[in-house]
C-alpha cells in the first residue's frame, strides 16, 4: 500500500522538507505558526489550512519514511 513511499530516496526529500518546514525563516516559520493556530483552534481560513498542508506534508513524508525504516528504491532489494 505504501510502496510509493519506498521508491522515494530519503536523501532527496530531507532538504526540501526542512526548508519548507522552516520557511520563511523570519519572523516565524509558517509551519510553527499554523501548528500554534491548530492548537488554539483558530486554524479556519482555507489559505491557512493550505499553508499547513504545503509546509507540513514534506516533513510528514520524511517522518513516515523514517518510521518505515526504508532508504529508498536505490538500496531496496
Amino acid at each position: 500500500m505504501m510502496s510509493w513511499l519506498d521508491k522515494i530516496p530519503l536523501q532527496m526529500i530531507v532538504l526540501p522538507a526542512v526548508l519548507l518546514a522552516l520557511a520563511p525563516f523570519y519572523p516565524e516559520p509558517h509551519l510553527w505558526e499554523k501548528l500554534k493556530m491548530l492548537a488554539d483552534g483558530t486554524l479556519s481560513r482555507p489559505i491557512d489550512i493550505f499553508d499547513l498542508l504545503m509546509h507540513g506534508t514534506p516533513m510528514l513524508i520524511v517522518v513516515l519514511k523514517l518510521i518505515r525504516g526504508t532508504k529508498g528504491a536505490d538500496t531496496a532489494g
